[in-house]
């Protein structure tokens, strides 16, 4: 008899590529993961792992039977959402990718808040890159997620996968004190151009908006320092060597040295939470979710009537 957790330490293999990534969404070690995937080959009497160079990659027998695997989870899920429901609260393992300002600045006080609500719950927390995380939830690897989008690049909805609007990140022009930005009122965007400046690398949503807003108003932009993390941007501009926009976010109080001047029109992103149609039902899906817009007004500064400008859920629309 095939073992459910051994094949879903292959599932995760298929899904990430590597075992040191499957370990990682898993919350196992690498060696745990190998481990699973070498009982699994003995008791299926069936090489699932190549050694590619430094790598390994899935054998032929192993993609047929990690697409087995992803159905039998399928299977799973839909029996746990239907105890839990009959239950009629929340229970039992909730897995959740977040990108890295939101597990930062939004999901410790939302998860704290869950704990204490629901101790059957055991929600574990992963951070991942923003652009993989819609794909994490519809292969079945984490059961929410929670993912942003902007308007050049809106939030990709797959068949299968619902998502509830938590709410806008509003994002701010951030300067070096003494800038002549700091003695206006307000910032447009025709006015940007001449300036340095530091941003996420190419490839990340906000350093495209940059480009195209810029180019948008007639400048070609000048970018002159590029880093992952928001706090590394606000150190670059405190020090001098450049503006940035930068999201409120999990960027916390800014240091000295760096100003927010306001910016119009203001450069928002939205933030959503992703799960799979299955899960639809599932209480600790619809609690999770529920306590995320819940804690979101007070973690973006919001005043009353600020808070999402569309209904709280919908179905798996392409926008």
């Amino acid at each position: 008899m095939l073992d459910l957790p051994r094949l879903r330490a292959l599932h995760a293999v298929s899904v990430h590529g590597s075992v040191a990534a499957a370990a990682a969404a898993l919350g196992y070690t690498p060696s745990a993961v190998s481990q699973q995937i070498g009982k699994l080959e003995r008791e299926t009497r069936t090489t699932l792992l190549e050694r590619r160079g430094r790598g390994v990659a899935l054998t032929e027998e192993a993609r047929h039977l990690a697409e087995t695997a992803r159905e039998l989870l399928a299977i799973v899920e839909r029996a746990e959402t239907t105890l839990e429901e009959r239950r009629g609260r929340p229970g039992g393992l909730l897995t959740v990718a977040a990108f890295a300002s939101a597990a930062r600045g939004l999901l410790p006080g939302v998860l704290a808040d869950l704990a204490a609500r629901h101790p059957a719950l055991d929600v574990r927390l992963t951070e991942v890159d923003p652009h993989l995380s819609v794909d994490l939830v519809a292969r079945g690897v984490t059961d929410l997620a929670v993912a942003h989008d902007w308007d050049i690049a809106p939030l990709p909805a797959p068949e299968g996968v619902e998502h509830a609007l938590i709410g806008d990140d509003r994002c701010d022009l951030v300067v070096p004190a003494g800038h002549p930005f700091t003695a206006r009122a307000v910032v447009r965007r025709a006015d940007l151009g001449g300036q340095r400046w530091v941003c996420q690398p190419p490839g990340r949503v906000c350093h495209d908006w940059l480009v195209r807003t810029l180019r948008a108003a007639g400048f070609e932009p000048d970018v002159a320092h590029m880093a992952e993390e928001n706090h590394t941007i606000v150190a670059l501009v405190a020090a001098g060597l450049g503006i940035a926009v930068v999201p409120r976010l999990g960027t916390g109080p800014l240091p000295p040295g760096a100003v927010a001047v306001p910016l119009e029109p203001v450069p928002v992103r939205r933030l959503y939470a992703l799960w799979r149609t299955g899960a639809s039902r599932r209480p600790a899906i619809t609690e999770t979710v529920r306590t995320l817009r819940e804690h979101w007004p007070a973690v973006a500064g919001l005043l009353p009537g600020d808070g999402p400008s569309v209904p709280a859920a919908r179905g798996a629309e392409r926008e």
